[in-house]
């Protein structure tokens, strides 16, 4: 491998502990024109949801904790930050460093006042792809408080997959019922647990691998959370078609990808290295 290959070289520190621990934190990897970038096409894309756009708060919530998926064909402003920031490169060079390519583009938006929680999870069960090599970028364009951050549970990419369920009703919608492992209570007891989190300023980014369990509090009183993930997938993931709808689903692919088949389609461009 070239060092000077990648146009932002992590120190080799911070990818030894993306590895041991799951996540890290990038401080000030985007430039303050791509953070407003982000900004525009964020509010763009509020104003015009696509269908695959969800509430995840319940009605009774002060605040309104809205999502929204598989976007970035659709706004420019996505697409510019996407193909032409740093953001493919630091993901390869987390991932071993060979392709990285794009999985899907995800929006979070806690309104002020937001009282719901973002569970426990880990993101992979929910995903139509299986492997190893792959890791997930978090980014808010708003400053994010210690308490309303996002939260990792150290080391946790390297256990075993546990059940995904529904945030608002906690159900089986998935796998099985009884087929993975439940989440254990990670709020009944904090201290046993080496849980990582940070404060973030605008232009910072955490990354996380997609079995690390992760997530966060509220909105924290009267402070907007726009935030924006990308999700890459590297060399060795695979199509693993589900009888269940994935979140997000990718309606047709099955027909177009076998099961165990590289992730090479059009919905997945690869970002790095730049062609």
């Amino acid at each position: 491998m070239t060092r000077h290959r990648y146009e932002f070289e992590l120190p080799h520190s911070l990818i030894e502990d993306f590895h041991r621990d799951g996540a890290i934190c990038v401080r000030q990897l985007f430039k303050a024109q791509e953070v407003a970038l982000l900004r525009q096409g964020i509010e763009r894309n509020l104003a015009n949801p696509s269908e695959r756009a969800k509430v995840a708060s319940r009605p009774d919530d002060p605040g309104w904790f809205f999502e929204d998926f598989c976007n970035w064909r659709e706004f420019d402003e996505y697409r510019r930050f996407i193909f032409e920031s740093r953001v493919g490169s630091v993901a390869s060079q987390l991932m071993g460093g060979g392709t990285a390519r794009l999985y899907h583009d995800h929006l979070l938006v806690k309104e002020p006042n937001t009282r719901q929680r973002t569970p426990w999870h880990q993101d992979q069960p929910y995903y139509n792809v299986e492997g190893r090599q792959n890791c997930s970028m978090w980014m808010p364009v708003d400053p994010v408080a210690r308490a309303s951050t996002l939260e990792f549970v150290a080391g946790s990419h390297l256990g075993p997959w546990l059940m995904p369920r529904t945030f608002l009703d906690n159900q089986a919608r998935w796998f099985p019922e009884g087929s993975l492992a439940d989440l254990p209570d990670i709020e009944a007891d904090r201290s046993r647990l080496n849980i990582l989190g940070w404060e973030l300023e605008p232009g910072d980014a955490v990354f996380f691998h997609m079995l690390t369990l992760h997530g966060s509090g509220g909105g924290g009183g009267n402070r907007r959370r726009r935030a924006f993930s990308l999700r890459f997938l590297g060399d060795d993931m695979v199509h693993a078609p589900r009888p269940w709808n994935t979140s997000p689903e990718f309606p047709g692919l099955a027909d177009e990808l076998a099961a165990g088949a590289p992730m090479e389609h059009r919905l997945f461009p690869v970002l790095w290295p730049r062609v």
